[in-house]
């Protein structure tokens, strides 16, 4: 059985995605078919498209080109390929070529953190990028050359795992293998393995899968879902994309035994926009497991059970990461999260009964199985059993994806990967913790869960040291490391630029206490701000924490906060020395020019 897509409101990004891509953008007359088609107000339709940001309403250029605007990029030497873009192209960001042949755009991290300079180019991936090849890349597609000869694939560099026999994720695996297994056991079974594997979510909210599995299968539907998240959109973080490019096999059983256990008939592959060119693999493949007979209906792996799976693709959202409003982008509706008044294994996708599990949680689940219970018990830590996958970018020679087991020590790891002149780490994204020297002999695990709970209300950097050492430290997978002399504000600026712009809009204290942090950095930068402006950093945050809807509000003001608990003196020295006058304010330059009009003026009466 191959799934047929119901002709409703769900199939909506399916059909702007196909007139972004023929025509380059979504005109008038579109939109009004669109409303027409799918029983829409014209003025939905638009929220849909201007809530994404590779939806566009003006021609955007026959060869759309997106470069990446997140920090690494721009430590990279981002700034020098887009002022060669810039050149080559005669335009600025945001614009199109007078021949409408080029459009030139910026947009926040593109999955290739360990590949930098890298841009897209109608979602054609160019890595490692210089100005002789920007150059190259601008006369070769004038002359006609397609994007697909002249485009990269990018690297998986995959730069350490464990020994084989303590190795999760990258060494050979054996298709459709994991799948045998549940012709001979009940759901509950696998339900009770998983549990007992203390697997969690790995896209770095950690809630333990198998009780959310148990969860969806207790909850009745004449239909439920899987759907496997493969949208990745926090800065630094590229574990999804190796994994989909190594191994997406992996991801594949992982969803059909997922969707045994919690009963789902459908499943849903969400794979960000930025992805797209791995569309065509990952779609190879679910056809080869259909023709194998391991999607359908009464599958070969146990009948009567019939599951089959599609790929949905965001249009660029990092909000989208989050299940809720995943979900409702995949109903044909703004990404926005829900309250909580049902979670997903209750009320999900069209309402029904729906998992929502990252890649890398997915693809643990086949292994768990083939390595046996009590192996990969035996790996990593007691409460964190297992292996971890990150994704290394930043000041380090070795930049890259990193399959290590849980408990190896911060210092450790950042000997691993070369870091160079290590002085702060940014732990799990723009959205995880600014960590320093004092953190560097924690190790990376769960052991304890006070870490991701810090009241930052005191500032004593050695009082935290104290505090945090035996501390585990949980990571979604993000991890930038960056070296002595480079500058804290710019980095914390480019992150509250991020959350400005990611923000949904739909809660008030995110979409405007975002914005107010994002000025309270610019006047630490220019030197203007106060005692007072770093308390009421505090006090907004608290406030935006508390009251978001989503995990985008609750973690955006978390590495500003730990950067002003970790990095105490670059605030102390960015303050006003008095509030009466401030230093970032030259007196004599401001009334000079009025000075020397005074002076002329005088000189006429002498």
């Amino acid at each position: 059985m191959e799934v047929t897509k119901q002709i409703d409101r769900s199939n909506l990004m399916n059909v702007l995605w196909d007139l972004q891509v023929k025509k380059s953008c979504i005109e008038h007359d579109d939109i009004t078919k669109i409303a027409n088609e799918f029983n829409m107000s014209r003025t939905e339709v638009e929220g849909v498209i201007t809530f994404y940001h590779f939806y566009h309403r003006k021609f955007a250029g026959k060869y759309t080109i997106y470069l990446n605007d997140a920090i690494v990029g721009k430590h990279s030497g981002m700034e020098q390929i887009k002022k060669t873009f810039e050149k080559e192209l005669g335009i600025s960001p945001g614009q199109v070529t007078n021949d409408k042949l080029f459009g030139l755009f910026e947009t926040s991290c593109i999955g290739l953190s360990d590949q930098e300079p890298a841009c897209l180019i109608n979602f054609k991936p160019f890595t490692k990028l210089t100005p002789d090849k920007v150059i190259s890349i601008i006369k070769q597609i004038r002359e006609g050359v397609r994007l697909t000869d002249i485009c990269d694939t990018p690297n998986s560099t995959i730069q350490y795992t464990p020994a084989e026999d303590r190795t999760v994720f990258f060494k050979s695996y054996t298709r459709f293998s994991s799948l045998e297994y549940i012709r001979k056991n009940a759901p509950e079974w696998l339900i009770e393995l998983v549990k007992q594997s203390k697997l969690t979510g790995r896209g770095g909210a950690f809630f333990p899968t198998g009780l959310k599995w148990q969860f969806c299968r207790q909850n009745k539907g004449d239909i439920k879902y899987l759907l496997c998240n493969a949208d990745e959109g926090e800065p630094g973080t590229f574990k999804d994309r190796v994994l989909l490019q190594e191994h997406p096999e992996l991801v594949i059983e992982g969803m059909i035994l997922a969707a045994y256990a919690i009963g789902a008939s459908i499943g849903v592959i969400y794979l960000r926009a930025e992805y797209m060119y791995l569309k065509k693999k990952l779609q190879l493949l679910i056809d080869t497991y259909r023709d194998a007979g391991f999607l359908g209906k009464d599958i070969d792996a146990k009948s009567p059970f019939s599951f089959d799976m599609y790929i949905h693709l965001g249009a660029g959202s990092y909000v989208c990461g989050e299940e809720t409003a995943m979900i409702h982008s995949m109903e044909g509706k703004r990404g926005e999260p829900t309250t909580k008044e049902f979670f997903p294994v209750e009320k999900g996708f069209n309402d029904k009964p729906t998992v929502v599990n990252n890649v890398e949680t997915l693809a643990t689940v086949p292994r768990i199985i083939e390595m046996g219970l009590d192996h990969y018990l035996s790996l990593g830590t007691p409460v964190t059993p297992g292996t971890k996958l990150l994704s290394v970018s930043g000041d380090c020679k070795k930049p890259g994806l990193y399959e290590i087991e849980w408990g190896m020590k911060l210092r450790e790891f950042l000997e691993l990967v070369e870091a160079e002149d290590p002085h702060m780490v940014l732990f799990n994204g723009f959205a995880g913790d600014c960590l320093s020297p004092a953190d560097f002999d924690r190790e990376i695990s769960g052991e304890n869960l006070l870490a991701n709970n810090i009241q930052f209300s005191f500032i004593d950097a050695n009082d935290y040291a104290k505090k945090m050492t035996s501390v585990g430290l949980r990571s979604g997978g993000s991890f930038m490391t960056f070296k002595k002399d480079r500058n804290i504000l710019t980095i914390l600026k480019n992150i509250a630029d991020f959350f400005v712009a990611e923000s949904c809009g739909i809660c008030v204290p995110c979409r405007t206490g975002n914005f107010l942090l994002n000025k309270k950095i610019d006047k630490l930068t220019l030197g203007h701000a106060e005692e007072k402006d770093l308390q009421d950093i505090k006090e907004w945050s608290t406030i935006i924490t508390t009251t978001s809807r989503c995990g985008l509000g609750k973690m955006s003001s978390n590495s500003l906060n730990s950067a002003i608990l970790k990095f105490p003196e670059v605030f102390k020295n960015s303050l006003s020395e008095n509030t009466d006058f401030n230093k970032a304010f030259d007196l004599n330059k401001a009334v000079e020019e009025y000075d020397k009009i005074i002076k002329e003026i005088t000189a006429d009466y002498e």
